[in-house]
C-alpha cells in the first residue's frame, strides 16, 4: 500500500489542497513542516497523532520539521468562542524549550521556532510585506473568523494567520518545505499561507489536513479542553494513560489503533475480530496502550503500567514499589496514622468508616482489606511490620474503593 493510500485507509486524510500533493507523497522527497504553539511545556495525545503522521511521511522518504511557535503563541490562534488568555514572553521559552526537549526525544524531528525570524520585523514591514497581500473578505471567510464576528474578535487574534501564512513562506523560500501539514481547525491557515506563497513567489505549496482525534463525547484533546492526556509522564504517568486507554469505549478502540499505532492492516483487522467475538477480554485497548506507552515511554514503563493495574485489580499490593503506589493511588484519597493503632480507630480517624458500627459491619462481611488481606479482627494493631515499604498502609473498602496510609 502506498504511503498516501495507508494514510486514508487510517483516516487520517480529511483534505488536501490539490490532487498533485498524492503523487509527491507516495514518490517521496518532500520537506514539511507541522507546526504547535508553546501553551504548555508538554504535548499532550492530540498532538501525538499529528507527529505520528510526521513519522509516517518520514518513514516515506520526506523529511519533517516540527515548528514550535515562540511568536504564534504570544498572540494565540482564534479559539472558536473566545479569546485565548495571553501567556508571558517568560512562559512562552520556558515551553519552548520544554517542547523542544519531548518532541527530539520523542520523535527525533528538527525544531525550529519562528520567533527567530518574526522578531525582527517591524510594524510598517509586516503591513507592506506581507499584510498587502491577504484580502478582509478573503480572511473574513475562514471559518474560525466567521465563528468569533458575532461575539467579537480582537486585531492581534485577527492576525494570526498572516504570522501562520508568514512561517510557511519561510520555511518555503530557506528550507525548500513545500508542504503543511496539521489537524482540520487549521484548514484555513495553511490556504492562507499557500495563497502568500503563490502571490509571493509564483511558485506552489501544498497542504494537508488530518481530523481531530477527539474523545467519546467528541471534544478534541487540549488543555483548552480540559481532557489533555500529557506525553510527558511526570504530568499523565504510564498508569494513567494505561487506564484511559484500556478502558475507552468498544466503538472507539479500532479508530484509535489506526491512528495512533503503526500497526498494520492485518494486525489491526485481526484485533477488530478479536474485539468483535471476546470484547471483555479487551485485547485490542490493551494492544493501543502497549504500542502508544512503548513508543512515548519505552516497553519498561509499559510493563510497570500493567503490574500497577493488576495489583489493584487483585488486591495484591504489596508487590508494589514506593514509586508504583504513589503512580497508582494518585489522587485517591489518603491519610495518616501513628503506629500501634488499632484497625476500627484506623478507620474511624481516617474517615473510612463514619462509625464503630459501621466498621464492625464491614469488617464482619469481609469487606475490609489492609495491604491486601482481608482483616478478620477489629482489634488487629497497625504496627509498623505491618505497612508496605516502610510508610503505606493501603485500605480497600469493598471491591473497588481505595485510601492510602501514611505512617507517622
Amino acid at each position: 500500500m502506498k504511503i498516501y493510500d495507508e494514510l486514508v485507509w487510517r483516516g487520517l486524510v480529511q483534505d488536501i489542497s490539490s490532487p498533485e500533493l498524492i503523487d509527491k507523497l507516495n514518490e517521496g522527497g518532500l520537506t514539511f513542516y507541522i507546526g504547535t504553539d508553546p501553551t504548555a511545556d508538554s504535548m499532550h495525545i492530540g498532538h501525538y497523532s499529528s507527529f505520528l503522521i510526521s513519522k509516517r511521511l518520514k518513514n516515506a522518504g520526506h523529511t519533517p520539521i516540527l515548528l514550535v511557535g515562540g511568536a504564534t503563541g504570544l498572540i494565540g490562534d482564534p479559539k472558536p468562542t473566545a479569546e485565548r488568555p495571553m501567556i508571558s514572553k517568560e512562559e512562552v521559552e520556558h515551553n519552548f524549550k520544554g517542547l523542544k526537549a519531548q518532541a527530539e526525544k520523542i520523535f527525533g524531528f528538527e525544531v525550529v521556532n519562528n520567533f527567530d525570524w518574526t522578531k525582527d520585523i517591524n510594524v510598517i514591514d509586516f503591513l507592506r510585506d506581507y499584510g498587502k497581500y491577504f484580502n478582509i473578505n478573503y480572511m473574513l471567510d475562514k471559518d474560525k473568523v466567521k465563528s468569533r464576528l458575532e461575539s467579537g474578535i480582537t486585531y492581534a487574534e485577527f492576525s494570526y494567520m498572516i504570522l501562520q501564512a508568514l512561517d510557511f513562506l519561510y520555511l518555503f523560500e530557506n528550507r525548500n518545505c513545500v508542504l503543511q501539514v496539521a489537524g482540520s481547525d487549521q484548514w484555513g491557515n495553511i490556504t492562507s499561507g499557500i495563497e502568500l506563497i503563490r502571490k509571493k513567489t509564483g511558485k506552489e505549496a501544498y497542504g494537508m489536513v488530518m481530523p481531530l482525534v477527539t474523545d467519546s463525547t467528541g471534544k478534541k484533546f487540549g488543555k483548552t479542553e480540559g481532557n489533555a492526556l500529557w506525553l510527558d509522564k511526570n504530568k499523565t504517568s504510564s498508569y494513567e494513560l494505561y487506564q484511559y486507554l484500556v478502558n475507552l469505549e468498544d466503538s472507539m478502540i479500532i479508530d484509535y489503533l489506526k491512528k495512533l499505532t503503526f500497526l498494520s492492516k492485518e494486525e489491526i483487522e485481526e484485533l477488530e475480530q478479536k474485539n468483535n467475538e471476546h470484547p471483555e477480554l479487551r485485547e485490542a485497548h490493551k494492544a493501543l496502550a502497549r504500542e502508544i506507552i512503548t513508543d512515548l515511554h519505552g516497553i519498561e514503563e509499559f510493563k510497570k503500567a500493567v503490574k500497577i493495574s493488576e495489583a489493584l485489580f487483585s488486591g495484591n499490593v504489596k508487590t508494589l514499589t514506593k514509586e508504583e503506589i504513589n503512580e497508582g493511588f494518585k489522587g485517591v484519597p489518603s491519610f495518616e496514622i501513628s503506629a500501634d493503632v488499632s484497625v476500627i480507630n484506623m478507620l474511624i480517624n481516617s474517615n473510612i468508616c463514619t462509625s464503630k458500627r459501621d466498621a464492625r459491619e464491614l469488617i464482619g462481611n469481609g469487606s475490609i482489606t489492609i495491604n491486601g488481606d482481608k482483616v478478620t479482627d477489629e482489634n488487629m494493631i497497625i504496627s509498623r511490620d505491618k505497612v508496605i515499604n516502610n510508610k503505606f498502609v493501603i485500605v480497600r473498602r469493598g471491591k473497588k474503593k481505595y485510601y492510602v496510609g501514611t505512617i507517622k
